[in-house]
């Protein structure tokens, strides 16, 4: 089945849901756990009926739901539609759906021989090595628990910085992530590849980069 890209996603027109590194993403503001548990059970419903099942994280005030065909990485047709029946649940049952506060967190590893120090960090965090087209070498935890670790080429100069973490929002949040990042004394570094990402840094120079799907397709 071909995967969407983000492009065609938005232009399902999926109110409360956002497209992130990959999947569809929303989360359902539950009034208590039992209320969350019910529409866990229904969701499950609904999957066994499509054939196609999500990635759900149940907490007492709400449900995270994460829609991707793991067969192609990436969303399919299949997705939009467990989506849809995922909103007609929530609005049964009465209950906010919205993807607000919704983040997706990677971890880059730059380094100047990064094949070198690959094998470390894999043993370390017990995950599995992806490689080639897709995926360029990535670390991913078979469990979904984990973030993923990604290797990024760098120079030797010093000094450099070796971790920084990509957070991936909704585009429609970016502007007041960085806004309060800058209240926070934090620093724009470039927006030079914005939608697709922007740099910023902390006080001491530690640098992060908040993502979006926009930019990529």
């Amino acid at each position: 089945m071909t995967t969407l890209t983000g492009s065609q996603i938005a232009d399902e027109k999926l109110d409360g849901w956002t497209y992130l590194l990959g999947a569809l993403q929303t989360r359902i503001r539950t009034l208590n756990f039992a209320a969350g548990l019910s529409i866990v059970d229904a969701i499950g419903a609904a999957a066994e009926r499509l054939n196609h099942h999500p990635d759900l994280d149940l907490r007492y005030a709400h449900v995270d739901v994460r829609l991707w065909s793991h067969d192609v990485r990436g969303v399919t047709a299949r997705d939009v539609r467990l989506a849809r029946a995922v909103s007609a649940i929530a609005a049964a049952a009465g209950v906010d759906l919205a993807p607000t506060g919704v983040s997706r967190l990677e971890l880059a590893l730059d380094s100047p021989d990064f094949a070198a120090v690959l094998p470390f960090w894999r043993a370390v965090f017990g995950t599995g090595h992806l490689a080639g087209p897709g995926f360029g070498d990535e670390l991913r935890d078979p469990a979904g628990t984990l973030p993923t670790v990604w290797f990024q080429e760098s120079g030797r100069e010093e000094p450099r910085q070796r971790w920084h973490p990509d957070v991936w929002v909704d585009p429609a949040e970016v502007r007041s992530r960085i806004d309060a990042a800058l209240a926070a004394g934090g620093t724009l570094v470039s927006e030079a590849a914005a939608p697709h990402f922007w740099v910023l840094a902390d006080a001491d120079g530690n640098r992060v980069c908040l993502c979006t799907w926009q930019g990529r397709d």
